[in-house]
């Protein structure tokens, strides 16, 4: 007996609710086929009130392929087992302003571009907030890519991507130590202009862990994606999510950039969440 319901689209620019479905339990096949089917329609798919431990998480993430292991040093902590905890908490526990950090993720990014394989999906899980804020956007780059002018769409084609973790560096003045994310990861490259492998969909593929272009020189390149960025996370393009406890979230790296939004007082409230990514395909 089907008890879940599929809502009306949240934002023109995507997101799309499943209300009734309890991702604690085995996915049934009709739920998974319409999981699948809210994805590449609307790219955003929220699960309002669950109630899921990280290995429940990770169980329901597990239907749509290869998990993607977090990077982290030591893979028996207690942060990065099954589902990878994200917080705005030092290592006392109290909460922190990080959105200042030039690789955070309060700027706009798509996880893991960094990767040779990226992933295609994100489930994010939302465990404690604060009373107000803490929203996180997600940008539509189909829909960005689709109303640039011709021109721009000729010049573009065919360009590749620089990315490795903590490319935003070079906007900034400060150093930062390096994380486990770049350790052993050399820089890769992709298509700026990406084809979603199950639409069809042209998409554009940037965001805060893009370096430059090859073959074009590298501060023209860097000028060239801060263009197409600041184009396609113009707010007609972009979804907000206000977050309640027990939200699942669940999103389409291939097509979306996001980012957390710094609207709520980081130093006194605590923001905690559940991430789970599965793997994709090499982007073309």
């Amino acid at each position: 007996m089907i008890t879940w319901r599929v809502g009306e689209r949240l934002s023109p620019a995507g997101g799309i609710s499943i209300t009734g479905a309890d991702l604690s339990q085995p996915l049934s096949p009709d739920l998974k086929i319409q999981i699948l089917a809210a994805l590449r329609h609307h790219h955003v798919v929220v699960f309002p009130d669950q109630l899921l431990s990280r290995e429940e998480q990770y169980a329901f993430a597990a239907n749509f392929g290869e998990m993607e292991p977090p990077a982290a040093r030591n893979l028996t902590a207690k942060r990065y087992a099954v589902a990878h905890v994200l917080t705005n908490l030092d290592s006392a526990g109290n909460p922190v302003d990080r959105s200042s950090s030039p690789v955070s993720n309060y700027r706009w990014h798509t996880d893991k571009s960094y990767r040779a394989v990226p992933p295609m999906l994100t489930a994010l899980y939302a465990v404690e907030l604060p009373p107000a804020g803490g929203d996180t956007e997600f940008a539509n780059t189909a829909m960005g890519y689709a109303e640039l002018p011709d021109e721009i769409k000729r010049r573009i084609a065919g360009l590749r991507v620089v990315f490795y973790w903590g490319a935003s560096r070079r906007n900034a003045s400060d150093t930062l130590p390096l994380s486990a994310e770049s350790d052993a990861q050399s820089p890769v490259d992709h298509p700026l202009v990406r084809t979603h492998p199950e639409t069809g969909e042209k998409a554009l593929y940037l965001g805060n862990h893009a370096s430059h272009i090859l073959g074009m020189p590298e501060l023209e390149g860097a000028r060239l994606l801060d263009e197409l960025l600041e184009h396609t996370t113009q707010p007609r393009f972009v979804y907000a999510h206000r977050w309640r406890r027990g939200d699942l979230v669940v999103w389409d790296n291939r097509c979306l950039l996001h980012r957390a939004v710094a609207n709520y007082e980081m130093g006194r409230y605590r923001r905690i969440m559940h991430r789970s990514v599965v793997r994709g395909t090499v982007p073309f």
